[in-house]
């Protein structure tokens, strides 16, 4: 088996992390999303947070992909209700991981299993995707 490939992003204090080493053998959904998407702040950030608490075996993290401008930790967090994370959020600079999995737009979510590998890619937040996602991610923990 290959290696899986470096996700390096930053931290919302910029600094940089291998996402690939910190959730090594670990279930992993990617949600790609943007603070200026309404889809991905109305729908795709609230359904990740209620998949988290409803997957015991799945690590949950937002990756924040920059397109036109640059975003801070507190423009971040300002969009979160309680003004606190609720799972982990990191920043792509220049869009570079969400190019290297190829995503269609944002929202758009990317479940990796254990062994570091891409096991499903959706593109977005729409009910009928919701339901495919939640169908794989069912999957995905009935085979791990």
């Amino acid at each position: 088996m290959t290696k899986a490939p470096d996700i390096i992003v930053k931290t919302l204090d910029y600094q940089p992390i291998n996402i690939s080493e910190k959730y090594y053998n670990k279930n992993l959904l990617i949600l790609f999303y943007n603070n200026d998407c309404l889809g991905c702040t109305g729908r795709a950030l609230p359904l990740a947070h209620k998949i988290m608490h409803e997957f015991n075996d799945l690590e949950v993290i937002g990756i924040h992909s920059n397109f036109n401008r640059a975003i801070t930790k507190e423009e971040i967090i300002e969009i979160f209700t309680s003004k606190e994370l609720p799972f982990p959020i990191y920043i792509d600079e220049e869009h570079k991981v969400f190019d290297l999995y190829q995503c269609e737009g944002t929202p758009h979510w990317i479940i990796i299993n254990k062994l570091g590998e891409k096991y499903r890619s959706f593109f977005g937040s729409q009910e009928n995707i919701q339901t495919r996602l939640w169908y794989s991610l069912s999957e995905l923990m009935q085979t791990t």
